[in-house]
């Protein structure tokens, strides 16, 4: 009789989070596919502990667009640009873990659901998707616009309340 492979457990998102990768700090030639949209230049791989430490800057009353963070880690780093991409993975990622510190009863978790969209827009792919950051922002006092279509709520007049990083 065959023997079964013992089943692997899954990462946590916190482990996930903490993975070390070799190109993750990276600094690339932005791909030719991405030139229309990014220019031409460097790209930043950022590291998923950079996006969330972006994440956990943003204070009550403010929040930080996905742009916002890629402009500001590609800066430091002296690239034209971060990828939209693992950036946009590693919030997701950095969401994630923090629910799941939140469900271990930790208090100070990074504060993902103040991360939005560059146009004012949810993210559906953060823990409870849009309905879910839609009620953490409204709690902290910020009115939410319903979406239109398939699209998500938006934070209504987004740009007054962005912060400086």
């Amino acid at each position: 009789m065959p023997t079964r492979k013992p089943a692997k457990r899954r990462k946590s998102a916190r482990e996930k989070l903490e993975a070390v990768h070799p190109s993750h700090g990276a600094i690339e030639a932005i791909p030719a596919m991405w030139q229309a949209k990014l220019g031409s230049g460097t790209m930043l791989i950022p590291r998923p502990l950079d996006v969330d430490a972006v994440m956990k800057r943003v204070r009550k009353g403010k929040l930080v667009t996905m742009g916002l963070i890629r402009q500001y880690l590609a800066q430091a780093a002296g690239a034209s640009c971060a990828c939209p991409l693992t950036t946009g993975i590693f919030a997701r990622l950095a969401a994630e873990a923090a629910e799941e510190d939140r469900s271990k009863g930790k208090r100070r978790i990074t504060p993902y659901w103040r991360t939005i969209r560059d146009d004012g827009k949810l993210n559906e792919k953060f823990p409870g998707g849009a309905a879910a950051q839609a009620a953490l922002l409204e709690d902290e006092g910020f009115s939410i616009t319903p979406g239109s279509g398939k699209q998500p709520p938006r934070v209504a007049e987004f740009a007054k309340h962005l912060m400086r990083l």
